[in-house]
């Protein structure tokens, strides 16, 4: 099926139009289109079908002409579930469609990604994308409720134009491009890019005087209509022209921002000495920027660096030292991400997580980020299109691991710092290669001035010549050297170089070609100057499989109480063997942390390892056990084993507290379950699995879920476990419901019934009808999600479940609320209610008072739905749940507006704004909406 709205929207199929019947039936199928794949709320659907005064019977009308909309596309040809309703809402899903809208955004993406290489190609597609538009984008049905969509359109389309004339100009073809950019300048005289544009058009056939004219023009356009001067790249163009230069056509101008710009770069180095030839050749990338603005030369490509060099050679600080000195030269921020290209737990990172990423540091929700990397990675590009931010990928692996995270368009530059050298980014994308030796002699002397002081060193000038060819020049030993003979600042540095050679004894010397091995003696000053206790601790931390460790992980992991544990943290922080990145997060460098593991390895028992291991698995497994009760008090709690001796788990002190552990835990607990699995300890695997997924599935990381969920069920195979296997079968079914991987959803939830009923588990059972109810309704199978409900009562009721059977019956009344059976939703809803307050159930009655102030509602009976929300909302509070107390907010929002109370509605509107917002939750979009359109009045 085709799906056009670039021009009168129109519905095509099998090379014949569909019929659509009337203007509200067109402008209900814009509204989906315009969010096609993302639910769309009823009351969006009221404001663009009614732009002012919607009826009374406004909210049936919508559902009715949805209704006949479904069966107009049906009867066409259209798969049943393209268009599904989600609670509250309805969602256009495009998956085997076409849809112009769609198409046009992807040529143009196809067309920046080829614009350095082929511009004549890119500009093909761009004429190809332009072709999809048949006049005004949904013309015939503009009003206040598409308005926006509208404009927002045609500025894609015009912004198109202007890219497809910008390159064009690039390959000479100044005559029809003055012709036509002359044309669009008259339709559009304040688009300043357009005059840009027309007067490097003038310039380049020679035509200067005129070029100079549609300056003044354009001048005097905006001064009488508009009152202001033009803007600085109209400005600089003209000025090029007066100083004789070739006309530019600059870069686009700046996307506006909405959110602060990240500003991510790591703390510069302190004293940062030498490198002053590569820091004078990266200093022409930010040139090369400006210079390809102003006379059109590759203007769309996205400048990248290479720095390459060995381990401990100095690549992020060279990195990081020359991104602090241009960050103002990029005024929509600074991003980092180190890819743990060569972690020693062998787990870079990859692609996706690395995408990921980068969108959560440009404010992109994860809730709102695609499931594939395709998509991912086009929406990184379209993020940062017209954007000037610089990105810094750290410790990079490969090629293919940087690739997918360049940006699309100019104006962005890239350094990637890597032990390889990056051949691949240097062919093809033109980076610029810079690869980073040891220091010279002058280089390193320098270093060890500013970190010792001139005076010292020039005290021993001849001993300090030995230490730099003792330490092969390799500027982290000369780090690490500096800072030993810091602390020891009354010796000379005579005794320093006497220990170097002792150390030769045990380890490979300074003296080697190998700068790995130069690295390992080094290291060894430093441990060896440890208290025993700390020793222990640096080894130990060499095995740990996550990215990084907090206090109590670390008190864990050697079995010591934290207040010993910090003390021995700040001692190797000191000594420079640990590095605090983040807020009480600890990790040493990748190269002290490989050094670190082999020495554990040498020296520590393995059975003394195993348990380590095992007390900082429990250490994760009971502390993420008890934040998962803070945040989700009506879960059961498990039957754990008891902790390994030794072991602190951590105590977050509430619910918000909880929620802060699992956001900072999160990449060390996926890495602890990853390792587990490897090494087999199923067990745990399983447990970590099943405390980690309540909140990921409420922060949206929904991949991670999928992850964690698919080695718990690998885990429990291997255990034999069928009670294991249904449950993370069932949590399986829920997380691809999640995603709306349906048909792997019914694969699981179907594997999970079937062990259930074979282990004579009928509240597995019920479970897993109740689950699959909520998977139904997603996909707008009403009846069908009413039946599973009943299905679930039957066997909670069987299985003498009553905690399970008063959530059923709960979840029956709204399910028939939602059908429009009003009445019996409220018997259901008393039944729930006296069973929930006889079994105490806090959780479970507040969730009852909220279907029942929905009922009331849509029963007309404003006052008793006040009454029940309020019910709910006090125990949600006294419960902690954030997520649902937003969410009888927005229900009782609604309720004050029908009954008239507008300054009501916007106060519980703006409360559950503010609470999903600190959630990251999406539902938070919808509320702006409603509020923008309440301020609207």
């Amino acid at each position: 099926m085709d799906f056009r709205l670039l021009g009168p929207i129109e519905v095509w199929a099998a090379g014949n139009r569909v019929p659509l019947h009337g203007a509200r039936q067109e402008r209900v199928l814009a509204a989906l289109l315009l969010d096609a794949d993302r639910p769309v709320s009823i009351p969006r659907l009221v404001d663009i079908v009614w732009d002012e005064r919607p009826p009374a019977t406004a909210r049936r009308q919508v559902q009715d002409v949805v209704s006949r909309l479904r069966s107009v596309l049906t009867a066409a040809g259209a798969p049943a579930g393209t268009i599904r309703a989600a609670r509250e809402a309805y969602q256009l899903t495009l998956t085997g469609h076409r849809y112009d809208e769609r198409t046009f955004g992807e040529l143009a993406a196809r067309a920046e990604d080829l614009a350095a290489r082929s511009p004549e190609d890119a500009v093909a597609l761009l004429v190809e994308a332009l072709a999809l538009w048949r006049g005004a984008p949904l013309a015939g049905l503009e009003g206040a409720g598409l308005r926006d969509a509208v404009t927002a359109l045609n500025a894609r389309r015009l912004a198109v134009v202007e890219r497809r004339w910008e390159l064009e100009l690039q390959l000479g073809r100044h005559e029809p491009a003055a012709e036509e950019l002359s044309s669009l300048l008259a339709a559009h005289p304040f688009r300043e890019r357009i005059a840009i544009l027309l007067m490097a058009a003038l310039a380049g056939q020679g035509r200067r005087a005129e070029a100079l004219t549609v300056y003044q023009q354009v001048r005097r356009t905006f001064a009488e209509e508009l009152g202001v001067d033009p803007g600085p790249e109209l400005q600089a163009a003209h000025g090029a022209l007066l100083r004789g230069d070739r006309a530019a056509s600059a870069e686009a101008p700046e996307a506006s921002r909405r959110h602060s710009p990240p500003a991510h770069l790591p703390a510069d180095v302190a004293g940062f000495t030498g490198r002053e030839a590569e820091l004078a050749r990266l200093d022409t990338l930010v040139g090369s920027i400006e210079a390809r603005a102003s006379d059109g030369r590759d203007a769309t490509a996205t400048l990248v660096c290479a720095i390459s060099g060995t381990a401990g050679v100095g690549k992020t600080a060279l990195a990081v030292h020359w991104s602090h000195r241009v960050r103002d030269r990029f005024p929509d921020g600074q991003l980092y991400l180190d890819l743990r290209g060569f972690d020693p737990s062998g787990a870079p990172v990859t692609v996706a997580e690395a995408v990921r990423s980068l969108l959560a540091a440009l404010g992109i929700p994860a809730q709102s980020i695609p499931t594939g990397s395709a998509a991912q990675s086009l929406l990184l590009r379209t993020e940062l299109a017209d954007r000037r931010v610089l990105i810094l990928l750290d410790n990079a692996h490969d090629t293919e691991q940087v690739r997918p995270l360049l940006p699309g368009a100019a104006g962005c530059l890239v350094v990637v710092t890597s032990r390889n050298r990056l051949t691949g980014l240097v062919a093809s994308n033109a980076a610029l290669a810079v690869h980073l030796d040891v220091l010279t002699d002058a280089e390193s002397r320098s270093l060890l001035a500013h970190r010792l002081g001139a005076a010292r060193v020039a005290r021993e000038p001849q001993i300090v010549t030995e230490l730099i060819h003792a330490a092969a020049r390799l500027p982290l030993a000369l780090v690490i050297m500096a800072a030993r003979a810091t602390e020891r600042a009354r010796y000379p540095l005579a005794q320093l170089r006497s220990e170097l050679a002792d150390a030769g004894d045990r380890l490979d010397t300074l003296t080697g070609g190998d700068p790995l091995t130069d690295v390992r003696a080094v290291f060894s000053w430093s441990y060896r100057a440890m208290t025993p206790a700390a020793a222990r601790m640096f080894r130990s931390l060499g095995t740990i499989p996550g990215p990084d460790i907090g206090v109590a992980a670390a008190a864990s992991l050697v079995g010591v109480p934290p207040r010993q544990a910090r003390a021995l943290i700040d001692e190797l922080v000191d000594a420079h063997l640990l590095s605090e990145h983040g807020p009480y997060r600890y990790a040493p460098h990748d190269l002290l942390r490989a050094y670190a593991a082999e020495l554990s390895t040498a020296h520590d028992d393995p059975a003394e390892r195993h348990l380590q291991l095992r007390r900082l698995l429990d250490h994760y497994l009971h502390s993420a056990h008890a934040a998962l009760h803070l945040l989700f008090e009506r879960i059961e709690p498990l039957a754990l084993p008891e902790p390994t001796a030794g072991t602190t788990p951590g105590r977050p002190a509430d619910p918000a507290a909880a929620l802060a552990w699992f956001t900072a835990e999160r990449p060390a607990l996926l890495a602890a379950v990853r390792h587990a699995h490897t090494v087999g300890l199923d067990t745990h695997v399983w447990h970590l699995a099943r405390t980690m997924d309540d909140f990921l599935d409420l922060r949206g990381h929904w991949d991670d879920w999928l992850t964690v969920q698919s080695l718990a069920l690998d885990s429990a195979r291997r255990l034999a476990d069928p009670h294991m296997q249904a449950y993370s079968e069932r949590r399986l079914g829920r997380c691809n419901a999640q995603i709306n991987q349906f048909d792997e959803a019914e694969d699981h939830y179907r594997e999970a019934l079937r062990l259930y009923v074979r282990l004579g588990d009928q509240t597995g059972q019920a479970s897993t009808h109740f689950s699959r109810s909520w998977m139904r309704s997603t996909q707008g199978r009403k009846r069908d999600a009413l039946d599973e409900i009943a299905g679930a009562l039957d066997l909670y009721r069987a299985a003498g479940h009553q905690l399970g059977e008063a959530r059923a019956l709960n979840a029956l009344a709204w399910a028939l609320a939602q059908l429009g059976d009003l009445q019996q939703a409220l018997v259901h809803g008393a039944q729930a209610l006296t069973l929930n307050q006889k079994l105490g159930d806090a959780y479970g009655e507040a969730a009852i008072w909220d279907t029942l102030g929905y009922t009331h509602h849509h029963l007309g009976d404003h006052r008793e739905a006040l009454a029940c929300y309020r019910q709910g909302l006090d125990l949600f509070r006294h419960a902690g749940d954030r997520y649902n107390e937003a969410d009888v907010l927005t229900h009782r929002g609604g309720t004050h507006l029908a009954a008239g109370d507008i300054d009501a509605a916007r106060a519980d509107w703006q409360a559950a704004l503010e609470i999903l917002t600190a959630l990251g939750h999406p539902h938070a979009a919808e509320l702006r909406v409603r509020l923008a359109d309440v301020d609207a009045g």
